[in-house]
């Protein structure tokens, strides 16, 4: 049960390395999500795969309906079975990977096709690292 947490040493959070990521990394698009990832040396105190969830206020004006989709694409992610296949590949190659997934459309979509969206996204950055 522990596995499908996402803890705090796996979110993105500081503003330096966000900075980095968007105006550096590489991305895509896979319906409904826009991502940005940034593949980086690793260091010996730095967590291997770390993420990011935004749902712009200029498509959804309602808090709770951001709330809901960042909900259901955390779990999503946390479900996903490329996840650890991620943090493997990163372990091995020994880089950081910091992940940026943002909701791009104006419809509140189904869990399974978040799911499906988050599950393609991760193997295409598996791909390219």
């Amino acid at each position: 049960m522990s596995d499908l947490k996402l803890p705090r040493s796996e979110r993105l959070r500081s503003l330096k390395a966000i900075r980095r990521m968007f105006g550096e990394g590489k991305g895509g698009f896979v319906y409904p999500f826009r991502y940005v990832y940034y593949k980086h040396a690793q260091g010996a105190e730095e967590e291997s795969v770390e993420v990011m969830f935004s749902v712009p206020k200029k498509f959804h004006k309602r808090a709770n309906k951001r709330n809901l989709l960042k909900r259901r694409t955390r779990e999503a992610f946390r479900q996903s079975e490329a996840r650890e296949t991620l943090r493997t590949l990163s372990e091995q190659k020994s880089v950081g990977i910091d992940l940026a997934f943002v909701y791009s459309t104006k419809e509140i979509h189904s869990y399974k096709t978040i799911t499906h969206a988050v599950q393609r996204i991760l193997e295409q950055v598996c791909d390219n690292i």
